[in-house]
């Protein structure tokens, strides 16, 4: 049986909705908020979606394979390139001293996603996991580190318990 994630991140296949990884990386910001079924393509895990339940999960193999594979570590990041712009974050440094700094137009991308028990909150899990897991904990950490400079200066929209969440995703296990 066909991988359907390793066909999907290696253009031999597309998501269940037939989109292929560039269309997917290629949405819009507004198409990026309203449309919910691509994130668990983009960054997927071993635990089944609520959301999206037919989305693939992780094998072993599959976690195997991008570990292994630094062309699919390298699409993986393309994803996350994608995801921060969404979020108004962008990577910065080198392998050996990445970040992840407020873009420009953080302000205005903020708002959309910013605020009490937004369902962005679960997408950042879900992307600081999924990293972590495929093999790019550092990628993991340097979001972790903003999100947390971000909740600490945003208290008041940013809880506890959506914190805990994101450091139990971000570091290792």
């Amino acid at each position: 049986m066909t991988d359907r994630i390793l066909a999907f991140y290696r253009r031999e296949g597309t998501d269940d909705r037939g989109r292929t990884l560039d269309e997917i990386r290629s949405f819009d910001l507004g198409h990026l908020e309203s449309v919910h079924d691509y994130i668990q393509w983009l960054f997927s895990l071993e635990a089944r979606s609520g959301a999206n339940p037919g989305a693939p999960t992780l094998t072993p193999a599959t976690i195997a394979a991008f570990r292994a594979d630094s062309a699919l570590r390298s699409e993986l990041e393309t994803s996350f390139k994608a995801m921060l712009r969404f979020y108004g974050l962008s990577l910065t440094g080198n392998a050996e001293s990445l970040r992840i700094d407020q873009s420009p137009d953080f302000l205005e991308r903020s708002e959309v996603w910013l605020s009490p028990g937004n369902h962005n909150y679960l997408r950042l899990t879900r992307i600081l996991t999924s990293l972590r897991v495929l093999g790019l904990p550092d990628h993991a950490t340097a979001l972790l580190s903003q999100l947390e400079l971000i909740a600490r200066t945003n208290r008041d929209v940013v809880g506890e318990e959506t914190l805990t969440f994101w450091r139990r995703a971000g570091h290792e296990r």
